[in-house]
């Protein structure tokens, strides 16, 4: 039985937000192919008329990862103002829900690890994604210079990811939740910090 091109496709995606989910949870080698076509409603055998290779279904899964982790940060921050959008970024990444809920949060601590040691071609695409997301934490600082609000967000999208990190690793204790909060109030502080060089130019001009 052929089926059309869309269906094809609407299977495909299917296998892609189902992998995506799967990966963050139980990372990049805690689940075979078989298990993740099963869950997805097919069988083994028809992995390969929709990816090449494992690999490739791994490049696309945390690729679309990133892209909803994007979506949600441009959702919770489309009423907010520009000054205050990083702030509120770092206040719902660094939350319990994010904490205990991989399998639908950030890739990069949920597989950054892990992805570091992979192929330089999974490397080349997650870094990609990387950029993407400095970029966009990047058009949340205003009034700053390029250089110097690119400086600022990737200092608290490290902060962000290397807490989230730390937290999962001590687990639902004590321990986690003041991770969670000292690694908070750091990138928060980070947030609304303003550079030297637009305090310097403001009080230039006062």
């Amino acid at each position: 039985m052929r089926y059309s091109r869309e269906h094809k496709q609407e299977t495909h995606d299917r296998i892609v937000k189902k992998a995506s989910v799967r990966l963050r949870e139980k990372g990049a080698h805690g689940i075979g192919v078989a298990d993740l076509m099963k869950e997805a409603g097919l069988t083994h055998g028809g992995f390969y008329a929709h990816f090449d290779s494992r690999e490739a279904l791994v490049i696309e899964a945390f690729g679309y990862a990133m892209d909803r982790s994007m979506e949600h940060w441009r959702k919770i921050t489309g009423e907010t103002s520009p000054e205050k959008r990083l702030a509120l970024i770092a206040e719902a990444y660094l939350s319990v829900l994010h904490r205990d809920n991989p399998g639908h949060g950030c890739s990069i601590p949920a597989l950054g690890a892990e992805i570091a040691r992979e192929s330089p071609k999974t490397r080349k695409a997650f870094a990609g994604k990387l950029d993407e997301m400095i970029e966009m934490m990047t058009d949340y600082i205003p009034n700053v210079p390029r250089k110097a609000a690119r400086k600022q967000a990737i200092a608290t999208l490290a902060t962000m990811a290397g807490t989230m990190l730390l937290a999962r690793i001590a687990g639902s204790s004590e321990l986690s939740d003041e991770v969670l909060k000292a690694g908070k109030d750091s990138a928060l502080e980070g947030a609304k910090r303003e550079p030297k060089a637009a305090a310097a130019k403001k009080a230039k001009l006062s």
